[in-house]
C-alpha cells in the first residue's frame, strides 16, 4: 500500500478540511507513491522521533503537531525543525500531520479529555460556522432514488449522528427543448410537462465538488436543474472544544484533585476560586485561551485547557474556574487515539507508538 493510499484512508475518518485555516496539515514531506513499510505515530515529529522511525523501519510518521508550521526558506539543519526534516528526507521517511483536523473532530482530542473527566451530554464548545450548504435538485420521479443514492454515497445528507437525510417534494416541471438540444424526453420546440421530485440534502462545503459530480453522473437530464444555498446553521458536530456535565457536582478543590489524578499532573495553574460547585465543564486541548468567552457563554463552572497567559485569567470574571493543565498534558492521549484509529484501518504493516519524549516543558517540584 502506498503512502497516498494510507493517507486517503486516514482522511476518510479524519478529513483535513476540518482543520483551521491557519494550520499546516497533511503530507509535509515524502513521496506519495512510495510503498509503506511501517507507520510510527507520535505527538511531535522531532529529530529523535525520526531516528526512532529509522530504527523501527517505519517510513511514514503520522504526527499530531506539524513540524513545519511556517514557511522554510532553506534546509541547512540550523534549527530543530530543519534537522528533523533533513533526517526524514535523507532516510526516505514521509511525515504527515493531522493537528486541528483532529481538534475539530467530534471524537477527537477534546472528546477524549471529556471521557477522561467522565463528562456526559457532550456538545461542541465553538461549533464550525459557515461550512454547511444545502443542495436542491429536480429529478424525474422514476430516477429519484438513484440520484439520492448517489448523493448519499458522495457524503450528502449527513447530519450529526444520522446519515442519508433528505427531503423530497413532488411537483410538475416544464421545459422546452430548442435547437441543439438532445433531450432525455420530449421533442424539440414542444413544451414538456414532467412529473419531478425536488430532492434537498445538506452537506459540508468541502464535499461540494464530489457531491455535484456524483449527482450529475447519474442524473438523466442533459441540463440538470439544481441550486446550492449557503446555510447560516452552525455545524454542532464539528468545532473546537467541548463541554459536558459531571455525574455529580464537586467542590472546586475536589475537582482540581480529580483532574490532577486523571491527567497525572504535577501542578495545575488556576484562576481565583469562585466558591461554587463544579458541574458543567468546558475543555479545549492545547492553547485554549480563545475558548474562555465561549465557555462563559455556555455557563461552564470550570474550563480546562493550556497556555493561559497572565491577563487571560481575568476573563473568568469570578464566574468560572479557569484551569491551565499544560499544553502537552491536555493533548497527552492523542498518540494513543491515533494509534487505535490506524490499527483498526491497517493490518498489513506494522503500526507503532513513539516512545520518545517530545514535551519541551519540565517542572521542578
Amino acid at each position: 500500500m502506498t503512502i497516498s493510499e494510507v493517507i486517503s484512508k486516514i482522511e476518510n475518518r479524519i478529513p483535513l478540511q476540518q482543520a483551521e485555516d491557519f494550520d499546516n496539515v497533511g503530507l509535509l514531506c515524502g513521496v506519495p507513491d512510495r510503498n509503506v513499510s511501517g507507520i510510527l505515530v507520535c505527538h511531535d515529529a522531532l529529530e529523535n522521533v525520526v531516528e526512532e522511525a529509522i530504527q523501527k523501519n517505519c517510513n511514514l510518521i503520522v504526527c499530531f503537531h506539524p513540524i513545519i508550521f511556517s514557511g522554510l526558506k532553506s534546509l541547512t539543519g540550523k534549527n530543530y525543525v530543519e534537522r528533523a526534516i533533513l533526517k526524514a528526507i535523507e532516510n526516505k521517511i514521509a511525515i504527515y500531520a493531522i493537528h486541528t483536523a483532529f481538534d475539530n473532530d467530534f471524537f477527537g482530542v477534546n472528546h477524549k479529555i471529556c471521557s477522561q473527566l467522565g463528562l456526559k451530554d457532550l456538545r461542541i464548545l465553538q461549533p464550525k460556522k459557515n461550512n454547511l450548504k444545502q443542495l436542491s435538485v429536480f429529478v424525474p420521479k422514476d430516477h429519484s432514488e438513484k440520484v439520492k443514492e448517489a448523493l448519499f454515497t458522495a457524503g450528502a445528507g449527513n447530519i450529526g449522528f444520522y446519515d442519508e437525510c433528505s427531503f423530497t417534494l413532488n411537483g410538475n416541471g416544464t421545459f422546452r427543448p430548442v435547437e441543439g438540444s438532445n433531450p432525455f424526453s420530449g421533442q424539440q420546440n414542444i413544451r414538456e410537462n414532467a412529473d419531478e421530485d425536488m430532492i434537498s440534502v445538506i452537506f459540508e462545503d468541502y464535499k461540494k465538488g464530489k457531491i455535484i459530480s456524483a449527482m450529475k453522473a447519474v442524473h438523466p437530464y442533459e441540463e440538470v436543474a439544481y441550486q446550492v444555498y449557503q446555510l447560516d446553521n452552525e455545524n454542532h458536530h464539528s468545532g473546537l472544544g467541548m463541554y459536558g456535565e459531571l455525574a455529580e457536582e464537586m467542590d472546586e478543590q475536589d475537582f482540581l484533585r480529580m483532574v490532577k489524578e486523571k491527567f497525572e499532573l504535577e501542578v495545575i495553574k488556576h484562576s481565583n476560586f469562585i466558591h461554587k460547585k463544579i458541574r458543567r465543564v468546558g475543555v479545549l486541548g492545547g492553547s485554549g485561551a480563545s475558548g474562555i468567552k465561549a465557555a462563559l457563554s455556555q455557563k461552564c463552572d470550570a474550563y480546562l485547557t493550556g497556555d493561559i497567559k497572565y491577563h487571560d485569567y481575568f476573563q473568568a470574571e469570578s464566574k468560572m474556574l479557569i484551569c491551565d493543565i499544560g499544553h502537552y498534558e491536555s493533548e497527552q492521549f492523542v498518540t494513543q487515539q491515533l494509534f487505535e484509529i490506524l490499527s483498526q484501518k491497517f493490518s498489513t504493516f506494522a503500526i507503532s507508538k513513539s516512545i520518545e519524549k517530545t514535551n519541551p516543558v519540565n517542572y521542578f517540584i
